[in-house]
Formats: C-alpha cells, structure tokens, sequence
C-alpha cells in the first residue's frame, strides 16, 4: 500500500486540491462539512479530499484550534516518480507564486533535482536520473 500525505489547509484546501490536481492529474474527489455532516466549521469548507494519480495528496480545511500546513524541515519527494520532462513540467508548475530554493539542475552524482516552495507552503524535492 502506498503512503499519502494529508495536509490540513487553513481554508483553502479546495482551492490547494484543485491547483495540485491541475498539475499532477489523476482524480480529485471532495467532501464538504455538510456532506459528511460536520458541524465545526463552514457547511462549505472541505472536509476530506483525495487526489489520486501519479501524485497521491488528502487535504481538508482546518477548524478552530487545528494546526495548518506549515512544514519545517520536511519536503514532499517526487524523485523518479515519472519522467524527466513529466517532472521538470511540474517543478515549474509548483515554481509558479511560489519560491525556488533550489533550481532544478544537473548534480555531480549524475542526477538532476531541484527544491520549491509552492504558493500554499508545500515544499517539494523533484528529480530524476539523467537519461529517463
């Protein structure tokens, strides 16, 4: 069974979920509060949602008292997950209102990677072995 990643949002999971999904593909599935009939935060706010594909994510909009996305130290890693044009498409993808950290390059070890801070304060590691 592959792990996912679950990321709480601070409102914006919707708009997160559906810019990750415009990126990676695959499928996005969401659930608002009303529909699993939470009551702790709006009826509109997204309570559990699922991207699947080649890039698997959950996110949901946090409630009162709930921490938010906020990584420190940690990075999302995309490294060999699909081609190196698939993979330099969405580095830039992710580049866009975000921060570089460290630009998608050739390395000495004979790959190539890169670091980004995406606009919602995900930081991804993407790379591939020259050649695939």
């Amino acid at each position: 069974m592959a792990q996912s990643l679950y990321l709480w949002f601070p409102g914006n999971a919707a708009e997160a979920l559906n810019h990750y999904h415009s990126i990676f593909g695959g499928k996005l599935e969401m659930f608002t509060f009303e529909q699993f009939e939470r009551t702790e935060g709006p009826p509109d706010a997204i309570a559990h949602g699922v991207l699947s594909g080649p890039v698997e994510l959950y996110g949901t909009d946090a409630v009162e008292g709930e921490d938010t996305v906020n990584p420190k130290g940690v990075a999302i890693s995309l490294l060999g997950v699909a081609d190196g044009t698939t993979l330099t498409s969405w580095f830039e993808a992710l580049s866009q209102d975000g921060a570089v950290l460290d630009p998608l390059a050739h390395r000495a070890w004979g790959a190539t990677d890169g670091q980004v801070v995406d606009k919602f304060g995900v930081r991804w590691l993407i790379g591939f072995e020259d050649g695939h």
